[in-house]
């Protein structure tokens, strides 16, 4: 079966790295838009801070017969009748199943002075890796940037030109940053840890138009005021790229409309990551578009056929320097009991919700040392402890009830480590009873620490114990 995925992005290059892993009987063909080999999107922050280099967030290639990767690669059109993709270079490469992987674009506002087809030298969007470097090239010899959008995106990429050195301003149209995954209360503490990093944040204020140059960039807000710096870069969000989709006839909402197989309105063509809507729903992160890309390739290979994707509850991490986020839930109301924590000197807000002995909804922000158990406890769905405050001060666990462990030795082997690849414990320990010896060797062969990064500690404390345990059962032996 000759399978065709368009677009060679997080999505679709796992998805040609499950296929090729099953060793299914199947050619498959990789077209990216983009010129480079795939990479990690959601370390650019890290690359924008200047923490890592460009090698460090490429993903693996993938190697090996039957699976042929083309870079720099614009699809121009799907016949679906003939089952042909068309190329802007006017090649025609025909399929027996179509994956769309196309993700999503950064979202450019409607503002006097900015035309998305021909943006200013000092204004960039933050989302491809040619964004990026337009923005650390920008950003040499510069002193100051604003960036338009405090959502999470907007919020890394305003922390990474901080640490650079630069005086950062964040504009944000709402009354509080990161509206989707924090309360007030807790955005209001996200603000002071900011303003303690460098970041000025102005609030509650729509930009009303933009004037850019050779000596910088001034922001009009709706108030009055003008904002000047040397770099302008926008994180108003992102819109499915559903261009191809739509004009193939696929069935299109806000994404492309697929079904619990991920496939779209025409049963030989499926649609995973960004550019999906599945259930009414756009994912946006990294651990669905891999657990799609996974239950896909389990459907093409025949390796289990009625594997079906089921959505699992959402972690979000920040990843800045300096700032400690975990949320997950609906920030805003639900049934339940609240239990809040505030401590804006030291830049910790903690909020959980419970409902029926079951963690609904969480924010932790600052060094908490209970958060680990927290993401445990919201992914299991498992009792929570009797002791709340052990949950909401990261104090020790107290009372009948029972919690994940913090300890490696006692945590469950289902306990998830790795939330992006949903790699468990028991995964882990059973890939160092394979062999693996270190936590790069542990990390190559399941893949834990290889989304945003965030667990990385984890794997590194679970390998160590590991080491230990192995030490101490040799030295008795």
């Amino acid at each position: 079966m000759n399978v065709v995925i368009v677009g060679y992005g997080m999505a679709g290059s796992r998805l040609a790295a499950e296929l090729h892993a099953r060793d299914g009987d199947l050619k498959v063909v990789v077209l990216g838009a983009e010129p480079h080999r795939a990479y990690n999107r959601i370390m650019l922050s890290t690359l924008l801070a200047g923490k890592v280099a460009e090698p460090d967030v490429e993903l693996a290639e993938i190697a090996g017969q039957g699976v042929d990767v083309r870079t720099g690669v614009q699809v121009a059109a799907l016949d679906t009748d003939a089952r042909v993709v068309r190329t802007d270079d006017g090649d025609r490469i025909g399929y027996d199943h179509l994956v769309l992987a196309t993700g999503s674009r950064a979202l450019v506002p409607p503002l006097p002075g900015l035309d998305p087809a021909d943006l200013p030298e000092r204004v960039v969007p933050f989302r491809t890796l040619d964004d990026c470097r337009r923005i650390l090239a920008a950003a040499e010899g510069a002193r100051s940037a604003l960036v338009l959008g405090g959502g999470l995106l907007g919020l890394e990429a305003a922390r990474g030109l901080a640490a650079r050195g630069l005086d950062v301003g964040v504009v944000h149209p709402l009354p509080y940053l990161m509206e989707r995954q924090l309360d007030p209360a807790g955005a209001a503490v996200l603000a002071g840890t900011l303003a303690d990093l460098g970041v000025s944040t102005h609030l509650a204020v729509a930009a009303t138009g933009v004037a850019a140059d050779a000596d910088g960039v001034r922001l009009d807000l709706a108030d009055g005021r003008s904002l000047t710096a040397d770099l302008l870069v926008i994180s108003c969000g992102v819109r499915p790229d559903t261009a191809l989709a739509a004009a193939a006839g696929l069935a299109v909402d806000r994404g492309v409309v697929v079904d619990d197989r991920l496939r779209t309105s025409d049963p030989a063509i499926s649609a995973i990551g960004d550019c999906a809507q599945h259930d009414g729903t756009l994912t946006g992160l990294v651990a669905p578009a891999w657990a799609q890309a996974r239950v896909l390739a389990q459907v093409l290979t025949g390796e289990d056929p009625a594997a079906r994707y089921r959505p699992r509850p959402v972690v979000t991490r920040l990843k800045a320097a300096g700032i400690d986020l975990a949320a997950m839930g609906d920030p805003g109301g639900g049934p339940g009991e609240e239990l809040t924590f505030a401590d804006p000197a030291r830049g910790t807000y903690a909020r959980l919700r419970i409902h029926e002995e079951r963690l609904t909804a969480a924010i932790l922000l600052g060094d908490n040392p209970s958060v680990g158990t927290v993401v445990q406890l919201f992914d299991r769905g498992a009792p929570v402890p009797a002791d709340r405050r052990a949950l909401l001060l990261g104090r020790a666990l107290g009372g009948t009830g029972a919690a994940p462990a913090e300890s490696p030795a006692l945590m469950p082997d289902a306990a998830t480590v790795c939330q992006c690849n949903d790699v468990r414990k028991g995964a882990l320990v059973a890939c160092w009873r394979a062999g693996a010896r270190t936590v790069d060797e542990v990390v190559a062969t399941t893949r834990a620490a290889t989304g945003c990064g965030g667990c990385r500690d984890a794997v590194a404390g679970i390998v160590g114990w590991l080491c230990e345990a192995d030490s101490v059962g040799a030295a008795a032996r």
